[in-house]
């Protein structure tokens, strides 16, 4: 039983807004990745239930326990990596917490060879604060997705609702990209049986 309370229009705690699997499907349709992967904001285990289904070795962490992978992790604060690739849907919170969700992910994938897969709001790429961010590290891939919504808490509310109303992306980084950014379409719809 869910116990938190659905309040549309307010922040979710600890921006816990799950990836509907969806999403991860049409994005694992168009991206392969070599090794392990971890998710570190598992939530519920949308993310990861589907790279395990793929095939892929999954090591799921969260800052919470939600009875899923392991709680208690700030993957913020992490050292080491726990896995070769990173893929999750970062929060986002509003000092700039999806971003560093990004620096972490691009640091650790470095150490191993690895590519970053982030499931971002599509507003995210055209901020002037990220501007030079994304033109010294660009990602290999984009894949804006046409029909998504991820709800607070995975409770389906009011499609009138400011959350039913954002665009989402796929942001890939490989580690041995050069050139520019492949642009792609990518419709969960098609994805969701």
């Amino acid at each position: 039983m869910n116990t938190y309370k659905n309040t549309f229009g307010k922040r979710a705690h600890l921006e816990f807004y799950p990836t509907p699997p969806e999403a991860v499907k049409a994005l694992l349709s168009v991206e392969k990745f070599d090794g392990s992967i971890w998710e570190p904001a598992c939530g519920y285990g949308d993310v990861s239930k589907e790279c395990i289904k793929a095939g892929y070795k999954v090591i799921s962490t969260d800052l919470a326990q939600r009875n899923y992978g392991q709680g208690g992790i700030d993957f913020l604060k992490t050292e080491k990596p726990l896995a070769k690739n990173i893929v999750t849907n970062p929060p986002y919170g509003k000092y700039g917490l999806g971003d560093a969700f990004i620096r972490k992910a691009l640091i650790h994938t470095r150490k191993t060879g690895g590519s970053v897969a982030m499931l971002l709001n599509l507003r995210s790429l055209c901020n002037p604060n990220r501007h030079k961010k994304f033109i010294k590290t660009p990602p290999s891939a984009i894949y804006l997705l046409d029909e998504l919504i991820c709800w607070p808490y995975g409770i389906k509310g009011s499609y009138k609702t400011r959350i039913a109303k954002q665009q989402y992306c796929w942001v890939v980084w490989n580690p041995n990209h050069s050139g520019s950014t492949k642009l792609g379409w990518l419709s969960p719809k098609e994805f969701n049986h």
